[in-house]
């Protein structure tokens, strides 16, 4: 039966229904309350997703399917002067919530989601494929998005496992957008966890604080990254909200800031045992306004703007695929062979460890037309991201070069989303991909988009 059925006839708690949507509303948006769901003694599962078929034309061959933040392919190269077309199933997604029994007003529930973009090639780099093309795309690998428990207590609610990161206050500002995310300057990452948060409602307003102990950016600091964040809802004023590019519902006016500190040890240049031990740090803002409300009995003719900002150093792991083509120095001739991933930070010429800085905003806009119950709406996005002290590092002490090395990236697009059918939805976008290498030439692509969607 439906979770909605569930609640009314008393099978779960109000608390428990409303847990279950917040949990499937990424994917599902405001059909989450509708989903079926299999109980047994009050034990419940609930199977959810979508089927997504994507078809591509970009203007150059610098992006795959997910497209990330890579540095666009200059004009005059092979890879800068001609077009790609992809035909992909990759992003389509499988997930299964568990529900235990509540007791003693604790809820036990475990979430298992997952996709088939799993890490057969680093985003931005396109070829070769391991294997061959057609494997790459016709027989994709399966990967986790989600892998946690969740004990929820009239005390605090605590989340263990894989899950969205609490920078950002993710996925609840994701843009609107047809093609696979993270787009350029949007936070979009998930990582293994501790979290505890605390919900207060105080009609018509919520708060909600948390902190959380996430998987740490290189495991040789030893110690995990630190993660805190507070939102403020207005939940009387709502607008209609499609987050990503399925999760269509009512959301409320919000706005949220969230921040992190880490710690890096890196090893020294040199054959010693020593590292550079540096700490790093950001902030986030993010909010949601409904200029034009929207309410269940009237969702057309409804506008709302999503916002975000995010600056510090040594987070670009908290993008999609972006390390701005930073690298580390070459010691002896070869290459430094660092414990830590690319772009989160590197050495100057004189063994001076530094976290690379980066500063993002995105906006973006969802419009639904009149009298079609939200089910025909346009949707646009501009993002722009940039660092101020990467271009120092480039093409010194056998850093990559500084044709290879991006200081800013913008990006914009525009949609056109069509739901003919509850459970069907079609969606053409056009993205443009603008790189500004350090050396001041811009690189663009230019991507034209049309995927469907059977969401269950």
């Amino acid at each position: 039966m439906s979770l909605r059925l569930m609640r009314d006839k008393g099978i779960i708690s109000e608390a428990e229904y409303e847990s279950a949507v917040h949990d499937l509303s990424e994917t599902l948006g405001a059909r989450a309350a509708d989903q079926g769901t299999a109980v047994v003694a009050k034990w419940a599962a609930t199977l959810y997703g979508f089927v997504d078929v994507d078809s591509i034309y970009d203007t150059t061959r610098s992006l795959n399917d997910l497209p990330g933040t890579p540095g666009i392919a200059r004009s005059g190269t092979s890879a800068g002067d001609n077009p790609r077309f992809t035909f992909g199933v990759r992003n389509s997604r499988i997930g299964l919530r568990l529900k235990a029994p509540e007791v003693a007003s604790v809820r036990a529930s475990a979430q298992a989601e997952m996709d088939f973009l799993g890490t057969q090639l680093p985003i931005g780099v396109t070829q070769p494929y391991n294997g061959s093309e057609a494997a790459f795309f016709t027989n994709p690998t399966f990967r986790i998005r989600h892998m946690n428990l969740k004990l929820e207590t009239p005390v605090v609610d605590i989340l263990f496992g894989q899950y969205w990161q609490l920078f950002g206050w993710q996925s609840a500002y994701q843009p609107n957008t047809v093609q696979l995310q993270g787009v350029p300057g949007e936070l979009y990452s998930r990582t293994p966890q501790l979290r505890i948060s605390k919900t207060i409602k105080a009609d018509p307003v919520t708060f909600e604080v948390a902190v959380a102990a996430v998987r740490p950016v290189q495991r040789d600091s030893g110690t995990p990254d630190g993660e805190a964040g507070l939102r403020f809802a207005i939940d009387s004023w709502t607008g209609m909200q499609t987050i990503g590019q399925t999760g269509q519902q009512l959301s409320p006016a919000s706005v949220a800031v969230s921040g992190m500190l880490r710690h890096v040890a890196v090893n020294t240049l040199t054959a010693s045992k020593n590292t550079n031990d540096l700490g790093m740090s950001a902030i986030a803002v993010d909010g949601f306004l409904p200029l034009i409300p929207a309410t269940k009995e009237k969702k057309g003719n409804s506008l709302s703007l999503n916002g975000e900002f995010a600056t510090g150093y040594g987070f670009a792991d908290m993008y999609t695929g972006l390390t701005g083509g930073i690298t580390f120095p070459t010691v002896g001739g070869q290459p430094f062979a660092a414990d830590i991933d690319t772009g989160i930070v590197t050495y100057d010429t004189a063994g001076h460890l530094h976290g690379i800085q980066w500063t993002s905003y995105l906006f973006g806009g969802q419009y639904y037309l009149p009298e079609l119950e939200g089910n025909v709406w346009i949707a646009g996005n501009y993002s722009h991201v940039e660092s101020n002290n990467i271009a120092t590092y480039a093409g010194t002490g056998g850093n990559a070069a500084k044709t290879a090395v991006f200081d800013a990236y913008d990006f914009f697009d525009a949609m056109l989303w069509v739901k003919p059918v509850p459970s069907v939805q079609f969606g053409f976008e056009y993205a443009n991909f603008n790189t500004k290498y350090v050396d001041g030439q811009h690189a663009i692509n230019h991507r034209f988009q049309l995927s469907g969607f059977f969401i269950y």
